[in-house]
C-alpha cells in the first residue's frame, strides 16, 4: 500500500489531537510540546488511552479492535506526565546496568584471567556448542563459530578505541590483550554472549551475584542488554513488553524474588518491573546497598495513574511496596 498521507504543521497536529477527542489545553503550550517531542512518540504514549471495542471475526472469535480516538477525558497533560515519568525511568535503568556491568566485566575478567591471560581465546573454556562451526542454511557453506564471531566484534570495538591503556598494548604487547584489560571495552552485549558461552567457570561468575546457576544469569545478562539498549535509545521502556524478559528462578532459589512466580499475566512476565526487580537483586549482591531500590520506590509511587493507566502496565504487583526486597 501507497503511503499517501499528507505532512502535517504542528497547528494541524495539535487540530487531529483535538479532532480525535484530546484535550489539547492551550495551543501554544501544545505546539510546544510537539516541538519537543515529536507527534509520533506523542502518540505512542497515548496510545492506552485510546478508545476500543468488541467485534466477532470470521471464525466466530470475540476480537478487541483499538480505534483512532481516545476515551473522553484524555489530555494532553495525561502524556506529557507518562513521558516525564519514562525518562526519570529510563534513567535509573541506565545507572543501575552500570553498575551491574562493570561488575560483571571485572568477575569475567577474573574468573577467566585464573584459567590463562588469554581464556577467551581458548575453544576449551566454551561449551561445543559455542565454538562449532556453522553451515548457512542457504548456501551450505561453512559459517564462523559463535566464539570466533563475538571474538570478531570484540577485536573490532578495540581497534575503534582511542583509549590510551589499548594504545599501550598496541604499541608493546602487539595489540594482544589479557581478558582482565579486554572486559574493560567490551560492551554488555558482548558479555552476555560470552558468558552464555562459557563452560565450567560460567556457575562461579553466577554464584559471585548470588545467582543460583548459569541458565538464570545468562538469561538475565540477555535481558538487562535489551533494556539497556531500549533506555539508551530514548524508547518508551514503561510498559514495553519485554523481548527479552529475565527468567525467574524456581521458587525457593532467590527468596527475595519469589514473587515473580507468582504474576501469571503477561505482563507479570514481561513487563519492565521484572527487570527492575532482578536490577534490585544484583544490585544487592554488589555492594548490599538500597539507595537505587529507595529511588525505584519513588518512582513508582508517583506513577501518574490515570482512568487509562496504572502500575499494572508495568507488570508491577499488588503490594509490591511491602516486599523484603523494596524495603530500606
Amino acid at each position: 500500500m501507497e503511503y499517501t498521507k499528507p505532512w502535517l504543521s504542528l497547528e494541524q497536529q495539535v487540530d487531529r489531537l483535538a479532532s480525535r477527542g484530546i484535550d489539547v489545553g492551550d495551543r501554544e503550550h501544545a505546539i510546544a510540546i510537539l516541538r519537543a517531542v515529536g507527534y509520533y512518540r506523542l502518540t505512542g504514549y497515548l496510545y492506552p488511552f485510546r478508545r476500543s471495542e468488541q467485534y466477532i471475526d470470521d471464525a466466530g472469535r470475540s476480537q478487541t479492535r483499538v480505534l483512532s480516538d481516545y476515551t473522553p477525558g484524555t489530555g494532553l497533560h495525561h502524556a506529557k506526565a507518562v513521558i516525564d515519568f519514562d525518562r526519570r525511568l529510563r534513567l535509573l535503568v541506565m545507572d543501575g546496568v552500570e553498575r551491574i556491568e562493570i561488575a560483571v566485566r571485572t568477575q569475567i575478567g577474573y574468573v577467566l584471567g585464573r584459567t590463562s591471560a588469554f581464556a577467551h581465546e581458548d575453544p576449551a573454556c566454551f561449551t561445543p556448542a559455542f565454538t562449532a562451526a556453522g553451515t548457512d542454511p542457504a548456501t551450505g557453506e561453512p559459517e564462523p563459530s559463535q566464539h570466533a564471531n563475538l571474538l570478531g566484534r570484540i577485536n573490532a570495538r578495540r581497534a575503534k578505541s582511542y583509549e590510551q591503556f589499548i594504545a599501550h598494548f598496541r604499541e608493546k604487547y602487539d595489540d594482544h590483550m589479557p581478558i582482565w584489560a579486554l572486559t574493560e571495552v567490551m560492551e554488555l552485549g558482548h558479555l552476555s554472549r560470552l558468558y552464555r558461552g562459557l563452560h565450567q567457570p560460567a556457575e562461579e561468575i553466577a554464584w559471585a551475584f548470588e545467582v543460583p546457576t548459569k541458565t538464570v544469569m545468562s538469561s538475565w545478562l540477555a535481558s538487562l542488554n535489551y533494556v539497556r539498549n531500549v533506555a539508551a535509545h530514548h524508547a518508551r521502556l514503561f510498559n514495553r513488553k519485554l523481548q527479552y524478559s529475565p527468567a525467574r528462578p524456581k521458587s525457593g532459589q532467590v527468596p527475595l524474588l519469589d514473587h515473580l512466580r507468582g504474576e501469571g499475566t503477561s505482563k507479570g512476565v514481561f513487563g519492565t518491573y521484572n527487570a527492575l526487580a532482578v536490577i534490585a537483586y544484583l544490585l544487592l549482591a554488589i555492594d548490599n546497598s538500597k539507595q537505587w531500590h529507595q529511588r525505584v520506590v519513588a518512582l513508582l509511587q508517583s506513577f501518574p495513574a490515570s482512568h487509562a493507566l496504572s502500575l499494572d502496565s508495568m507488570g508491577v504487583p499488588r503490594g509490591w511496596a511491602e516486599l523484603e526486597l523494596w524495603h530500606p
